[in-house]
């Protein structure tokens, strides 16, 4: 999903003098996959900065680490904030992952995935892939809308009903014929998604993908991340996959200490 620029500082709050720290989130918010350097100049103009501020504000985070500056004096995002971003809903949710994870990698050489819910987005915390695996758009800090993706469904389907009822009211954005476009589709989706225990996500974003997640939950039995499977959709059935995945995400739950991991899943006494 691609990001604008950001927004000038000066508009956060109209008529309002911006703080220091809303200059250097801008700074930081000016960055985007698809500008990942930027000269100083495009800094403050896309920031909405003098360029004089953006030059001096820029050099501090340097010295920090949070920005970083090549040869040509081209601005990257620092690994610094790498190190910060890192420790975003805990790293004992990766770690605890990660053996699962690679369990599944195994089983089928395409891409895992690991994301938590962000609002209505899914953001990818983690994912394992094959070099000629089915192509996917995800990446490590990347997000995209939640209705659209394995991962996505499986965690609205288990959070709160606020946020189910703002993400069935919409606007959802549609990226293939198959991805999921009114209210009505995504309320039916996300009662399957609690019925069967897994989330089938096929073509919704790319029409040759298929993605099949399943919800983690935490120590308080809420649902704190998903993990899923995406392999190409012709020469895989996507009822296959739905043990393996599910059973992936309970591994993890229990791994976390999630008190519905240890008991026997009412959807695994039914038929998928």
């Amino acid at each position: 999903m691609t990001a604008g620029p950001a927004e000038p500082a000066r508009t956060a709050e109209a008529g309002r003098r911006p703080t220091v720290t809303s200059r250097v989130l801008g700074i930081l918010g000016a960055f985007t996959p698809e500008r990942p350097a930027l000269s100083i100049t495009q800094i403050a103009r896309r920031a909405g900065l003098p360029l004089s501020t953006a030059h001096r504000l820029a050099g501090e985070l340097a010295c920090w680490g949070a920005l970083e500056r090549d040869a040509e004096g081209l601005y990257r995002i620092g690994l610094r904030l790498w190190e910060v971003g890192a420790l975003a809903r805990g790293p004992a949710l990766r770690e605890a992952a990660m053996p699962f994870l690679e369990d599944l990698y195994e089983a089928t050489h395409e891409n895992i995935h690991l994301a938590v819910l962000d609002g209505l987005d899914v953001v990818y915390i983690e994912r394992i892939s094959a070099r000629d695996a089915v192509h996917v758009f995800s990446r490590v800090g990347g997000r995209w809308p939640a209705h659209a993706t394995g991962v996505g469904l499986a965690m609205l389907a288990h959070t709160g009903r606020d946020v189910q009822e703002r993400a069935i009211a919409g606007p959802l954005r549609r990226f293939t014929p198959q991805t999921i476009a009114t209210g009505a589709e995504l309320r039916r989706v996300l009662a399957e998604v609690r019925r069967t225990g897994a989330a089938i996500s096929d073509g919704q974003v790319e029409t040759f993908a298929l993605s099949v997640g399943a919800p983690v939950f935490g120590p308080d039995d809420t649902v704190v991340a998903a993990v899923a499977v995406v392999v190409p959709a012709s020469g895989w059935e996507a009822r296959s996959l739905v043990p393996v995945v599910r059973a992936g995400a309970r591994g993890i739950s229990r791994a976390l200490g999630a008190p519905r991991a240890v008991r026997p899943p009412e959807s695994a006494m039914r038929e998928v």
